[in-house]
């Protein structure tokens, strides 16, 4: 399927011209940096320099001294409690971040991940009967529990009382909670409103330590989880989250906790862990124990302190994993010969499609696949006992929580964001349901929206391309939302006789511009090998980085797209 190329909005010239002055660098750094709202030195110091001396008081958090005075009640007590928190990447490690700090100074702790199939997301009425029956008063949930209001009253009947730290988005309804800790309630004047739920999770132990007067460096051992937490929940990586995952970064490539480092095995050690790693090789082992499994499973890796026992029990996550990439592999190969097998589907603007006993912990997973394979609104359904659970995936511009919302006649409970939802239908609705999604979607989306884009920053000549500038740009990071990594276009390019293909599907090749070539990478992209072959000229889209090979450091393109 053929990208569009769309270029961002270039900065005023003279702006442009008087940051480059101001801080000695190019015009193209310059106007990337003015592109991400950073319009002088000192915001571009504070941009290349992140300092935890500008991490914010936790104490400007809502419900912060209620949450510790409650907490420190129970220690003091040594009352039973427990850490609960959801079974992705972002739960587990804040439960594991939580947990085990607090379980140096209360024995009587223990951690509670709900079961994805038995429980469902958030906290459920299983987890608090248990905590009853165990003689728990005192749970502390992250990475969850805003809207569960019903919940709640229920645990306050059992004599159960929840600290809250969740950092979705509030209902009309604050459950009636010992404490509230969500810098996005209306009432909360905490400064920075993106933190991840092991952010808030992270802020909690700030606090604690900061009323009690302990060591600081104590809370900042788990800054590498919470940097984890960041980049695989995807969530803004600027203000707080940068100096977070820029100083947690930083000790995960020199300094990683115990569980991380029995995660990131020797033999497969990279010279230096990026966002992207987290993302594609550390996330993905994580959240294979609660998509195949029970996530308990993650956070007894990421609590663990002795390096043996880690290596042994990540052992368990890496066969979760393979069998989470069979699973997604085979479902994902079904899905696609359903959908090339039948032409009304393909006519669709939406894509639905359901599966018997299809394994519900990898259909996100299958979902998002799908859009990239075709473009189009998509829900993966697996049929379980007459009912329906299904994953969605949006593309860029369509809201599909919205969309399905708008369906809500036809289905039994969902919820979700922007581009990405989970819901539950009956199996006999299923056929009414695609219909009147179709017909939702069809009226709704724009076109550009059904077919994918790339946004470049700038167009630059090659010769721009130093190390120098390589360098600058590498200081950009850590990268994610609010702060991607920059994206290039060249034109009237040609590469060199060299060009090969690897492993059957990416290029491997040389381009210039009439000066120098330059090595180039393209994952995935084979089927332009005719394209740039044979003296033809071209374009590119790319991303500039630096390739580590056998003990040598190289600039290299890593390319998006040609044309």
């Amino acid at each position: 399927m053929e990208n569009r190329w769309t270029a961002k909005s270039l900065p005023n010239t003279e702006l442009i011209s008087q940051l480059s002055e101001n801080m000695n660098i190019s015009n193209s750094i310059s106007a990337i940096l003015l592109q991400r709202d950073i319009d002088n030195k000192e915001k571009a110091q504070a941009f290349f320099r992140p300092q935890l001396s500008e991490l914010h008081d936790p104490f400007l958090m809502k419900d912060m001294d209620k949450a510790i005075k409650r907490i420190k009640s129970a220690i003091n007590s040594q009352e039973k409690m427990m850490v609960y928190g959801d079974y992705d990447v972002d739960g587990t490690t804040a439960v594991s971040i939580v947990f085990s700090y607090f379980q140096t100074l209360n024995h009587n702790i223990e951690y509670y991940i709900p079961h994805r199939y038995k429980e469902g997301y958030g906290i459920s009425k299983i987890g608090i009967d248990y905590a009853k029956e165990q003689g728990i008063s005192l749970i502390i949930a992250l990475d969850c529990g805003i809207r569960s209001v019903e919940l709640i009253d229920y645990a306050n009947s059992l004599g159960i009382e929840f600290i809250i730290c969740d950092h979705h988005l509030p209902g009309d309804q604050i459950p009636a909670a010992a404490a509230v800790l969500n810098p996005k309630q209306n009432d909360c004047p905490y400064p920075y409103k993106e933190l991840s739920g092991a952010g808030i999770g992270f802020k909690l132990i700030q606090g604690y330590s900061k009323k009690e007067g302990f060591d600081e460096d104590k809370v900042m051992e788990y800054i590498d989880l919470v940097a984890v937490s960041i980049a695989a929940d995807l969530v803004d990586m600027r203000g707080e989250n940068r100096i977070l995952a820029f100083y947690g970064i930083k000790k995960l490539n020199e300094n990683p906790s115990i569980g991380l480092q029995a995660l990131m095995p020797s033999n497969q050690r990279k010279i230096s862990y990026t966002v992207q790693d987290i993302v594609f090789g550390i996330g993905p082992k994580i959240n294979a124990a609660g998509r195949v499994s029970d996530a308990k499973a993650a956070v007894s890796v990421l609590i663990e302190r002795d390096y043996t026992k880690a290596v042994q029990l990540t052992r368990v996550l890496n066969d979760q994993n393979d069998e989470r990439k069979e699973l997604d592999t085979d479902i994902t190969r079904t899905a696609i010969e359903m959908v090339d097998c039948d032409p009304v589907l393909q006519s669709k603007k939406s894509l639905v499609i359901m599966g018997k006993e299809w394994h519900k912990g990898v259909i996100g997973i299958v979902a998002s696949r799908m859009v990239e394979q075709y473009y189009k609104p998509t829900i993966i359904f697996s049929l379980n006992d007459g009912m329906l659970t299904g994953s969605a995936r949006s593309v860029k511009n369509f809201d599909i929580h919205e969309a399905i919302s708008l369906c809500s006649e036809w289905v039994e409970q969902f919820g979700g964001h922007k581009y990405a939802a989970g819901l539950s239908i009956k199996e006999e609705n299923f056929e009414i349901f695609c219909e009147k999604f179709e017909g939702i979607v069809t009226s709704n989306i724009a076109q550009s929206s059904l077919s994918p884009e790339i946004e470049y920053d700038l167009e630059i000549n090659l010769e721009e391309i130093t190390p120098e500038f390589v360098k600058i740009i590498n200081r950009m990071a850590p990268f994610g939302p609010g702060n991607p990594t920059p994206v290039f276009m060249s034109s009237g390019l040609r590469s060199s006789n060299s060009v090969r293909v690897l492993k059957d599907k990416h290029l491997k090749l040389q381009v210039s511009q009439g000066g120098p070539f330059y090595d180039s990478i393209a994952f995935g992209l084979s089927e332009y090998l005719p394209t740039v072959s044979n003296g033809n000229e071209f374009s590119c889209c790319y991303c500039v980085e630096e390739n580590h090979f056998n003990g040598i450091t190289k600039l290299q393109l890593r390319i998006k797209d040609f044309k």
